[in-house]
C-alpha cells in the first residue's frame, strides 16, 4: 500500500479543499493502483466524514490537525511590534508526538491547497506550511507540493530567500499556471518545478435532483453566480460593506429584466459548523434579501451540498460567474462558459493558460453592475465559440492534470 500525508487542508467546509482532496486520491489511484491510502488532516472529522460518506472505503483517513502554533502566535505579534526583528527569520516549531507519527508512517508528504504557499493569508500562514513540510523532510519523508500557485514574494524579501531554499531542497513542485512557473524560474527554483493543471479538473461529479431549489421559469436556462465575502477585502479602500451587494443586485435585476434565465446563486465556501464568518450562503442570501420579487427566477442552492455534488449542479448551468476559483474550475472542467472575477493570481494564471487571454477575467475592484452585465453578454455573444474550445481543450486540460502524479512516482523511484 502507498500512503501520502496531504496537509494545506483542514476542513471541507471549503468545498475547494475537498475537492482537491478528492481530485488528489482519484489522481494516485490512477497511478499507483486502488490500494492508496491518505492522511486527511481535520480540525472536525465528525463534521467532515458527512461531506464524503464513503471516504474510508474509497481509502480517506482523517487525522488530528495541527493547531495553529504558540509559536507562530508570537511571532506574529513580533511582525506587528519589531517587525525588523521578525522579518529575519522563519520560526520553527514542534511536531506533537501524534503528528509526528502519522508523518513517519508515510511514503510522502503532499502539500495540497492550492494556494497555500503565497501571501495571500499572511506571513504567518504562510510559515505555518513551509514549516511543517520542512519538518517532514527533516524526518526523511519525501515532499512534494501538489499542483500549487506559488507567490509572488516579493514584497517580503526575507519570505522570498526561505521558501526558495526550502522548494529547492524537496523532491519536485509542480505548479498549476505558467506565472508560477516564470516566478519560480525567477528566483532560482526551476530544476524540480513541472506545469499541470489543477487536480480538481479530474474530479468526479455527483448527480443530485436539484427540482427543490433549481429556478422557475428557466426555459433558456441558468446562469450560475458566485460572489463571496472574502473579495470585500481586495475592494477600493474604504468602500461600505453594501456597495458590492448592491452592485450584484443590480446587476441580478439587469439579467432579469433583459433574458429569460433563471439565476442560480451557488456558494462554494460555508464553514460545516454553521459560523457565518467566510459563507457564502449567508452573503448571497443577503443579495437575495435585498433583491426583492423574482418570481422564483433566483434561488440558492442548499449549504448542505459537497464538492462533487456542487460540481454535478454547476454542469448543468447553461453559463457561470464565479469568484470562488474552484467553483469556476468545477464550471470549466464540466465545458460550461465561464466568467473569472479574480482576487489573486490563481484566476488569470488559469485563464490565460487555457484561453490564450484574460478576456473573462473580471478584477474585483471593477466589479459593479455594469462590468458584470457587459461580461454576461460577452458569454451570451460568444457562446458557442467558448463551448467549441471548451469541449476541445478541456480533455488535454483533464491529462495535464495528472502529470503530478507522474512526477511523484518518479520522484519515489
Amino acid at each position: 500500500m502507498k500512503r501520502f500525508y496531504l496537509s494545506g487542508q483542514t476542513d471541507f467546509g471549503n468545498r475547494g479543499c475537498e475537492a482537491l482532496v478528492r481530485s488528489t486520491l482519484q489522481l494516485l489511484k490512477s497511478q499507483f493502483g486502488n490500494d492508496v491510502e491518505v492522511l486527511v488532516p481535520s480540525f472536525r472529522p465528525d463534521l467532515d466524514a458527512p461531506q464524503w460518506p464513503d471516504a474510508a472505503k474509497q481509502g480517506v483517513r482523517f487525522v488530528r490537525a495541527l493547531p495553529f502554533p504558540s509559536e507562530l502566535k508570537i511571532w506574529s505579534r513580533l511582525l506587528r511590534l519589531i517587525p525588523s526583528v521578525a522579518r529575519r527569520f522563519f520560526p520553527s516549531y514542534r511536531l506533537p508526538v501524534d503528528i509526528e507519527n502519522d508523518l513517519r508512517g508515510c511514503d510522502a508528504l503532499l502539500v495540497i491547497g492550492g494556494d497555500n504557499i503565497t501571501l495571500d493569508y499572511g506571513l504567518a500562514s504562510l510559515a505555518w506550511h513551509v514549516q511543517f513540510a520542512a519538518h517532514a523532510k527533516r524526518l526523511g519523508i519525501p515532499v512534494m507540493v501538489w499542483g500549487a500557485s506559488i507567490g509572488p514574494f516579493s514584497k517580503e524579501p526575507f519570505a522570498e530567500t526561505h521558501v526558495a531554499q526550502f522548494l529547492r531542497r524537496i523532491e519536485c513542485v509542480t505548479v498549476r499556471e505558467t506565472i508560477s512557473l516564470e516566478y519560480l524560474k525567477s528566483i532560482g527554483v526551476s530544476s524540480n518545478v513541472s506545469l499541470v493543471a489543477d487536480g480538481a479538473f479530474v474530479m468526479a461529479p455527483e448527480s443530485i435532483d436539484v427540482s427543490s431549489f433549481w429556478p422557475r421559469n428557466s426555459k433558456n436556462g441558468v446562469l450560475g453566480f458566485n460572489i463571496s465575502p472574502l473579495i470585500q477585502k481586495f475592494r477600493p479602500a474604504g468602500e461600505a460593506y453594501s456597495v458590492l451587494q448592491k452592485e450584484v443586485v443590480g446587476f441580478l435585476q439587469e439579467v432579469l429584466n433583459k433574458s429569460e434565465l433563471g439565476i442560480l446563486l451557488l456558494p462554494h465556501v460555508d464553514p460545516l459548523d454553521g459560523n457565518r464568518v467566510n459563507s457564502d450562503s449567508y452573503y448571497m442570501q443577503e443579495i437575495l434579501n435585498m433583491l426583492g420579487a423574482h418570481d422564483g427566477r433566483v434561488t440558492l442552492v442548499p449549504a448542505t451540498l459537497n464538492a462533487a455534488q456542487l460540481k454535478g449542479v454547476l454542469a448543468q448551468c447553461r453559463f457561470f460567474i464565479g469568484a470562488r476559483t474552484h467553483a469556476t474550475i468545477g464550471a470549466l472542467s464540466s465545458q460550461v462558459p465561464t466568467v473569472s472575477i479574480a482576487y489573486s493570481i490563481k484566476a488569470k494564471g488559469l485563464n490565460r493558460d487555457l484561453f490564450g487571454d484574460e478576456s473573462l477575467v473580471l478584477e474585483t475592484p471593477a466589479v459593479s453592475k455594469q462590468t458584470l452585465f457587459e461580461y454576461f453578454e460577452k458569454l451570451c455573444t460568444e457562446e458557442e465559440q467558448l463551448r467549441r474550445f471548451l469541449a476541445s481543450r478541456i480533455p488535454d486540460w483533464k491529462q495535464r492534470a495528472h502529470g503530478s502524479a507522474g512526477r511523484l512516482a518518479e520522484a519515489l523511484q
